[in-house]
C-alpha cells in the first residue's frame, strides 16, 4: 500500500504532466490562430477594408462568453482574451498598411 505522501506526489506529477501537455496544445493552437489573424490583417489592408468590424467583434465576444460559461471558464477572462486577439488583428492590419 502506498503512503499518502507518495500517492500525493504521484497525483501531483500526473496533474503537472497533463498541464504540460495542455500548455503545448495551447501554444500550437495559438500559433495557428495567429497565423490566420495575421492573414486577416493583411487581407484587410490589401483591400482597404477597415481594421475593425464592430458587429463581428460583438458577436464573437458573445459567442466566446457563451463558450466560456459552458466550459466553466471565467467569461471575463474569455472576453479579455478575445479583445486581445481583436487588437492583434488591428495591429497586423495597420502594420500591413505601412
Amino acid at each position: 500500500m502506498t503512503d499518502p505522501v507518495t500517492r500525493a506526489a504521484e497525483l501531483l506529477k500526473d496533474h503537472r504532466d497533463s498541464i504540460d501537455r495542455l500548455d503545448a496544445i495551447l501554444v500550437y493552437t495559438l500559433g495557428e490562430r495567429f497565423k490566420h489573424t495575421q492573414a486577416v490583417g493583411q487581407l484587410k489592408a490589401t483591400h482597404d477594408l477597415p481594421p475593425s468590424d464592430p458587429a463581428r467583434e460583438a458577436a464573437q465576444i458573445e459567442r466566446l462568453e457563451d463558450l466560456a460559461k459552458k466550459a466553466d471558464l471565467d467569461p471575463d477572462f474569455a472576453k479579455a482574451f478575445l479583445n486581445f486577439i481583436i487588437q492583434e488583428v488591428i495591429r497586423h492590419h495597420k502594420k500591413h498598411q505601412e
